[in-house]
C-alpha cells in the first residue's frame, strides 16, 4: 500500500512539473512577442537587477521569472522523488536529464532578459523548454506503464484473421410511406457523417481567421464558400466510406445500424450522392481559388481511398498516418485566405495531425472488440492496452508542444494560453486516469476530453485572431 501511494504521489509530481513547464513555454512565447522582456532588461529582477518592475509589461517578465523559480523547485523535488521510488532506470535517467537542462534553460533565459533575444537564442530557449517538457511526459508514460501496464497484454486473436460472417439480420425498414421518407431523409444525412463536421468546420474557420492576420482576403464570401465547400467535402467522404465499409459495418455492433448496412439507401444511390457532393464541394472551394480546390480533391480521395480502403484495413499505423485527412482542413482554410501555403496553417495542420491519435486510441480502446470484429487492425487489437495508453500519452505530449509552437504567431494572446493550459491540463489529467481505471468509461471520459481540448483551442485561436 505505501509503495501504491509512492507511486501515486510521484506520477502527480510528474504530470504538475510537466504542465508547470507547458505554462512557462507558453507564457515565454507570449513574453517574446511582447515587449515585457524590454521592460526587465535586468536579472534577477528589473532595473539594477533588484527593483521591482515598474511597467505591466516589466511585472509580465517578472511574473515569468517568478513562475520559473517555483516549477525548478517542483522539477527538483520530482527529481529526489525519482530516486526514491521503485521506478525503473530509464525513467530515473529522463527525469535526471530533464531536470539537469532546466538551469541550462534558465541561463538561457536569464541571457535573453539582459542582452537582448536574437533569433538563434530564443529559438534555443524554446527547443530546451520543448526537450524538458517531452522528457517528462516520457517518464510519465514509462512508470504508468510499469505501474499499472499489464505485462500478459497481448492480443489472442489477429485481425488477419476472418472476421464472423454477415448473419444476414436487418432491423426493420418502415413500411408506411410517410414514415419510410423521413427515415430516407435520415439516412441521407447520417451518411455524410455529421457528427465531424462541427469539429472539422472549426480548424478551417481557426485556420482562416488566423490567416486572416497576415492577408487581406478573409472576406465573408470567402468563409462561407470554404465552410460550405468543407462541410460537402466531409459529407463526401464519409458517404464513400459508408459505400466502402457497408459488409463491415454489418459486422460490428457500432455500425450495424449504419444506412447501408440495414438496406435503407441503395448503394448506386448512395454513390450519385457521394459524386454529387463531392462536384459541389470542389466548385465551391474553386469558387474561392484553385489550390483551395486542388486540396479539397485530396482531403476527399485520402479519407475514401487512402484510409478507408488502404491505411484502416491493413496497418496498425492507420489511425496515425490517416491523421492527415483531419489536418488538410486547416491547409484549405489557410489557402482559402492567403492563396498559398503558410507557416501558421501548416502548424496548425501539425497540431491536428499528432492530436489524432491521443484522441482516436481512446474510442479504439473502447470498441476494442468490435474493430477486432471487423477485421481491423486498430492499436489495441494489435499491441495491446498497455501499448495504447502508453501511446495515448506520447501522442498527447506532442500535440502539447505543437501548440505551444502556435503560440509564436504574433495574433495569438493570453485567451490561447490560458485555454491551452486548462484544457491541455484537463487531457492529461484523463489520460493519466484511463491508466488507473483501464474501462471503457475511462476511454470515453478521455477521448471526450480530447475533443474539449482541440474544440476549445481552435476556438481560443478564434477568439484571439479576431479580437485583434
Amino acid at each position: 500500500m505505501a509503495t501504491t501511494r509512492t507511486s501515486n504521489t510521484f506520477h502527480g509530481l510528474l504530470a504538475a512539473t510537466a504542465m508547470g513547464v507547458y505554462v512557462l513555454l507558453l507564457v515565454g512565447a507570449t513574453t517574446a512577442l511582447t515587449d515585457a522582456t524590454a521592460a526587465c532588461a535586468a536579472w534577477p529582477a528589473c532595473g539594477d537587477g533588484f527593483s521591482l518592475p515598474a511597467t505591466m509589461d516589466g511585472w509580465v517578465a517578472f511574473g515569468h521569472r517568478i513562475a520559473a523559480v517555483l516549477v525548478g523547485l517542483l522539477a527538483l523535488v520530482t527529481l529526489v522523488a525519482a530516486w526514491r521510488s521503485d521506478a525503473s532506470r530509464r525513467v530515473k535517467a529522463t527525469v535526471t536529464a530533464s531536470a539537469a537542462l532546466y538551469p541550462a534553460q534558465a541561463g538561457v533565459g536569464a541571457v535573453v532578459a539582459t542582452v537582448g533575444a536574437s533569433e538563434l537564442l530564443s529559438t534555443l530557449h524554446l527547443l530546451v523548454g520543448m526537450a524538458i517538457f517531452g522528457g517528462l511526459l516520457v517518464a510519465l508514460a514509462w512508470t504508468l506503464e510499469e505501474v499499472t501496464g499489464d505485462p500478459t497484454d497481448r492480443p489472442v486473436e489477429t485481425p488477419s484473421m476472418a472476421p464472423p460472417a454477415d448473419t444476414g439480420e436487418r432491423p426493420p425498414i418502415p413500411t408506411d410511406p410517410i414514415e419510410r421518407a423521413k427515415a430516407t431523409m435520415w439516412a441521407y444525412f447520417q451518411l455524410m457523417k455529421p457528427r465531424l463536421m462541427w469539429l472539422l468546420c472549426l480548424v478551417a474557420s481557426a485556420a482562416m481567421t488566423l490567416a486572416g492576420t497576415v492577408s487581406p482576403g478573409l472576406t465573408p464570401q470567402v468563409i462561407a464558400a470554404t465552410l460550405g465547400g468543407g462541410v460537402l467535402s466531409i459529407g463526401a467522404s464519409g458517404t464513400f466510406n459508408h459505400v466502402l465499409e457497408r459488409d463491415i459495418d454489418r459486422r460490428m455492433q457500432r455500425t450495424s445500424d449504419r444506412p447501408l448496412a440495414v438496406d435503407l439507401v441503395p448503394v448506386r444511390n448512395a454513390i450519385a450522392f457521394g459524386l454529387l457532393l463531392a462536384l459541389a464541394s470542389v466548385a465551391l472551394f474553386a469558387s474561392v481559388n484553385w489550390l483551395a480546390a486542388v486540396l479539397g480533391v485530396v482531403a476527399i480521395a485520402f479519407y475514401s481511398v487512402v484510409y478507408t480502403l488502404i491505411l484502416k484495413p491493413n496497418t496498425v499505423q492507420n489511425t496515425v498516418i490517416g491523421g492527415a485527412a483531419g489536418a488538410l482542413p486547416a491547409l484549405i482554410g489557410w489557402v482559402a485566405v492567403t492563396g498559398d501555403i503558410g507557416l501558421g496553417g501548416v502548424i496548425l495542420a501539425v497540431v491536428i495531425f499528432l492530436w489524432t491519435p491521443a484522441h482516436f486510441y481512446n474510442l479504439a480502446l473502447a470498441y476494442k472488440d468490435d474493430y477486432a470484429r471487423g477485421g481491423f487492425p486498430m492499436m489495441p487489437v494489435v499491441r495491446g492496452e498497455t501499448e495504447t495508453r502508453k501511446h495515448i500519452l506520447w501522442w498527447l505530449a506532442a500535440t502539447l508542444v505543437a501548440a505551444a509552437g502556435l503560440a509564436v504567431m504574433d495574433a495569438l494572446g493570453v485567451v490561447y494560453l490560458l485555454t491551452s493550459v486548462v484544457f491541455g491540463g484537463a487531457f492529461l489529467y484523463f489520460v493519466v486516469r484511463l491508466h488507473y481505471e483501464r474501462d471503457d468509461t475511462a476511454a470515453f471520459r478521455a477521448f471526450h476530453a480530447s475533443n474539449a481540448y482541440l474544440g476549445m483551442l481552435l476556438l481560443a485561436i478564434v477568439v484571439d485572431t479576431l479580437a485583434i
